[in-house]
């Protein structure tokens, strides 16, 4: 019964976006108390933007923020920040020229530690607990951008911490986040073609093969609609999901439809979300709320931002 949002405004350039996801995730809280999670997309960078969740225990995570020098030998580091379970990182992107071999190589120098999300405008930001306790952290409403998506968990199987909250980023491919509500029953199944190919899971959440998925599939050529509009044959189960990237924002339904998601649209912006009130809470009342129907999937590009697929 997790709960999912997503939000793009159609005016562009830098809009309080936290502030709205945060707002609809509130409304949310109740179909996920166990953790919370936004992946925000701002203005391009011309460096790599990496979250990366320090290792557990005081003297790890001070050991691996005192790397940060030794790293730098490597992926010359030209900014670094720690908040919370986070150090954000601004590496050279012109050394290292992939999203892959960035990640490999703060893995390399941080022993222990997890890299969240890797682009030149997505910040994946989550942690155990609720709405109100990440924006006591990190300030989520100060955010600004031109669109995200959130996430509310409730845990059915796998552990409650931070690296099996959601969203996900899709690990090597710069700039792709999901947020899932639903159950991917052929999950082992795909996990395990996928780590035949060489793909590495981080978790036992069925909701990270999402991202793993496209991942393989924009690396066999495919554009992103495609490869959207390819998962509802490829996965079975109950599911709705949003995946945002550095050019547009997505929602998939199952083809039962058992998953809830509502849709607002308005000259300014599009607006998703599990439960219409999220919508209500965030964004007013002058607006038509619509449930689209089963099997379905469409997508929203930026800067054009006007639909581009719709099956």
């Amino acid at each position: 019964m997790c709960g999912i949002v997503g939000f793009l405004d159609k005016r562009g350039g830098d809009r309080p976006i936290g502030q709205t996801l945060l707002a609809m995730l509130q409304a949310l809280g109740c179909r996920g108390p166990d953790s919370v999670g936004v992946a925000l997309f701002g203005p391009p960078a011309p460096f790599w933007v990496m979250q990366v969740k320090l290792p557990e225990g005081p003297d790890q995570a001070s050991a691996a923020l005192a790397s940060l020098d030794s790293l730098g030998g490597i992926s010359p580091v030209l900014r670094h920040e720690a908040t919370g379970a986070y150090v954000r990182l601004e590496l050279d992107a012109k050394q290292e020229p992939t999203a892959e071999d960035a990640e490999r190589s703060v893995l390399d120098n941080f022993p222990g530690s997890e890299v969240v999300s890797v682009g030149h405008q997505l910040e994946i930001i989550k942690q155990v607990g609720s709405p109100t306790s990440l924006e006591r952290a990190y300030t989520i409403s100060a955010r600004l951008g031109s669109h995200g998506i959130g996430h509310t968990r409730l845990s059915t199987e796998s552990r409650v911490d931070l690296s099996h909250s959601q969203p996900f980023w899709a690990h090597g491919v710069p700039d792709v986040a999901t947020a899932h509500n639903g159950h991917i029953t052929n999950y082992h199944k795909l996990r395990r073609r996928f780590e035949q190919k060489g793909h590495h899971f981080t978790t036992e959440n069925d909701s990270e093969v999402i991202g793993v998925y496209l991942r393989d599939r924009l690396t066999a050529g495919l554009a992103i609609e495609d490869a959207l509009r390819s998962s509802l044959d490829d996965f079975d189960g109950s599911f709705s999901y949003l995946a945002a990237w550095s050019e547009g924002l997505a929602y998939v339904k199952d083809r039962f439809g058992f998953k809830p998601l509502m849709l607002a649209e308005t000259d300014e912006w599009v607006a998703l979300a599990t439960e219409e009130v999220a919508l209500r809470q965030a964004l007013g009342g002058q607006f038509v709320a619509t449930e689209p129907a089963p099997g379905t999937m469409r997508v929203w590009k930026v800067p054009q931002l006007v639909p581009l697929a719709s099956v």
